[in-house]
Order: structure tokens, then sequence, then C-alpha cells
């Protein structure tokens, strides 16, 4: 199969980019002939690039013209786009359509629904833009703190919306979780385009490598949206609970308290080794969160999960099987749980094997390759048919 995979990287990487980079590896070994395109937000770097990626953000016709001649010269029987904010910009899709090339989009945020792309602002969820529209985000400045900015993006939700660009010129959308389709589905994306795969990762695991520890870790963006005050407040009401901290963000001075041991950014191989060391991963997101690359990779290394009771999370950690579920943002129900997870070593080891057996069922390479390749050939047969009628 001949794929052309469209991205547009962050300024600071992360989980999409990753995703990319494994699904890319995943489908060259495979045998797959893979092109990609990828244009990074590093080429916004001065005053005439921050205006052209602002004027294009609703339609680039850059982006129109630049991926209808790379189709035209790379041939692909599919396009998969994972992120087209802000550079390729929605024009991209029409590029697709115009040239009867189905294009797979992965919905790794809600950034088509609300200019916050989280569904979260001032430190909780909001849903306004799915059942409001997003023009509330304007005057709060949601985007970078912005009014030009989040305008145009609140412009870009709204035209395509009006315009129907998803559900006419996109094949089929994958979303990471059940949850995440739901979300979708209720703000008027068909349901029947929309297929559910999860993130993967690669890794071999003895259980016997494991060590059974009192510590916990805390691996991620040190941000508002990921719980940091509330883990914060837990080592304050608890000394008998120790946290290992792997990441950097804006809210590295909460991490002042000497039960927060914070190792900074580390490499994938260290955040493994930390992971065979440590009792649980704790995640006290207070968002929604997508599909955690974090989450996946402790499950892959037998460790089990204790997450906020929010959104994707619930779904996917199975509570007193591979994990704890906790109230979201609540740091006397995360201080009890974290309690209970000391006071239960045993049960957590074996939550820790019922982790990695989930892996082994939903998460491993072979898995999604077998699921990606199904969804390809479901867009290409669609399409197909469209031609023919």
């Amino acid at each position: 199969m001949k794929i052309l995979i469209l991205h547009n990287e962050y300024q600071q990487y992360g989980g999409e980019d990753t995703v990319v980079k494994n699904e890319l590896k995943l489908l060259q070994d495979a045998g797959h002939s893979v092109h990609v395109e990828i244009i990074s937000n590093h080429q916004i770097n001065g005053i005439w690039s921050k205006l052209s990626a602002a004027i294009g953000l609703v339609f680039s016709w850059k982006s129109y013209f630049a991926v209808k001649k790379i189709i035209k010269e790379a041939k692909p029987d599919i396009v998969h786009v994972h992120n087209f904010f802000p550079l390729w910009s929605p024009s991209i899709f029409y590029a697709c359509k115009s040239l009867n090339v189905p294009v797979i989009l992965t919905l790794h945020n809600y950034r088509t629904l609300c200019p916050t792309a989280l569904l979260m602002h001032d430190g909780k969820v909001i849903e306004k833009s799915i059942t409001d529209g997003p023009w509330w985000s304007v005057p709060k400045k949601v985007y970078r703190d912005s009014l030009l900015g989040t305008f145009l993006l609140a412009l870009m939700i709204s035209v395509h919306k009006y315009l129907d660009t998803w559900n006419k010129q996109v094949s089929k959308f994958i979303v990471l979780t059940k949850f995440a389709k739901a979300k979708f589905s209720s703000a008027g994306f068909l349901g029947n385009k929309i297929v559910v795969k999860p993130n993967f990762v690669d890794i071999d695991f003895n259980q016997d490598q494991k060590t059974l520890d009192s510590t916990f870790l805390y691996v991620g963006r040190l941000s508002e949206e990921k719980g940091i005050s509330t883990l914060k407040k837990v080592v304050e009401k608890n000394n008998a609970l120790k946290v290992t901290i792997v990441g950097t963000g804006p809210q590295e001075e909460e991490l002042s308290h000497s039960n927060f041991n914070h190792l900074g950014k580390q490499s994938l191989e260290s955040v493994f080794n930390q992971m065979k060391k440590h009792m649980a991963l704790v995640m006290p997101s207070i968002w929604y969160e997508g599909f955690p690359m974090t989450l996946v990779e402790a499950y892959a290394n037998g460790l089990p999960v204790i997450a906020s009771r929010i959104g994707a999370l619930e779904e996917l950690v199975e509570h007193q099987v591979t994990g704890l579920l906790f109230e979201a943002g609540n740091s006397d129900s995360l201080v009890q749980t974290m309690q209970w997870a000391l006071d239960h070593p045993q049960e957590m080891y074996q939550m820790g094997l019922n982790a990695r057996k989930k892996y082994e069922q939903f998460y491993t390479a072979q898995k999604n390759l077998q699921q990606l390749e199904d969804i390809y050939m479901d867009a290409i047969q669609s399409c197909n048919y469209e031609r023919q009628n």
C-alpha cells in the first residue's frame, strides 16, 4: 500500500509527534511504501511567517496546491493526516478530495471543536464549544492569551462546521477512545466515519525485572491540566507519600516539597527503568486527556496506574484491575487511594500483572498494525465505491 502521511510538528515535541514516528516505523516495517511530509511550527519565527500562518489558518491556498502537487508526484493510495494546525490548514482535505484520494484524520485533541484544544479553561472542563460554538472563547483569549489568535481559531472552527468540511472531505476519523468518539459524535461528526484505535508501544518486558517499592511515579508535563496542584496537596497532607517526578513545565515551582524527587527531563529508556522501580504511575489530570502514551508505556512495563476518574482515563484504567481511580481534582480522594496502595502492595503487584496483560491484548504494535490496515482498506474501498456511483 502507498501511504502519504501529513503532519504539522509542534514547537515542543509531544505525544502526537511520537505517535507519528511510531506509526511510520510500524508501516514501513510491514512493507508499506510510506511518503512523509512534515512541516514544523519552528518555521513560524518572524513577523512575516506569523502573518502568513494567520492568513492561512482558515484556508491556506499555499498548502492546498502544495498537497495537490505532492499527491500527483507520490500517487498514494491513501493520505493520513495527524495534526494540520496551523500551517497545513483544513485546505489539505479539499486537496485530497479534489484528486479523489481517501484521507484519514487522527483526532488527537479537540482543536476542531474548541480553540482550547483541551475542552478546558481556568482549570475546569468546559464543553461550551460543543453546545454553543467557539465564540465564547474569544474575549477570554484562550489561545496563548491572544485575542487575534483565539478569534482566528474560532473562525476556522465555525467556517468548517458551516461548510461541513469534516464530514464531507474526510473519509475516516481515528479517535483514541470510546469517550472521544462520543464527544465528537455529539458535536456533529458522523459516527459511522469514526473508528476507535488506541496508541501503541513496542516493549518487551519480563515481570521478574519488577521490584516492589513504596514510591509513586509521575511522568509528564508539569502544568495545570495535569493536576500538579492536586499532587502537591497530597504530599503536604500525608508525609508517607513519596513521588518521583519526571518532566518539566510551568508548575515546577510546585515541587519544592521534600517528598518530591524531581528528576527533570529524562530519556525514554530512563523512564522505562523508573517504571520498573515504582509502585504505581499517578495521573492526577483534571482534563479529559486523549490517550496518554505514558499510560500505555506503564501498562507495557507492568506498572499499575492511579488515575483521575474523568474522561478517557476512566475508560482506560479498570478500577482495582489495572489500577485505581479517584475523584478528579480531589486531593483527599487521591491521598486515600495512594495510602490504600501503600497498604496493599501484593494487590498492586497483581494489578501490574493485569496491566501487562491488557497491554498484550490491546496495545501491541501487531494489534495496531492490523487496525490501521483495516481502516485504510475500508476508506479506500469506500472511496472506490463513491467513484463508481
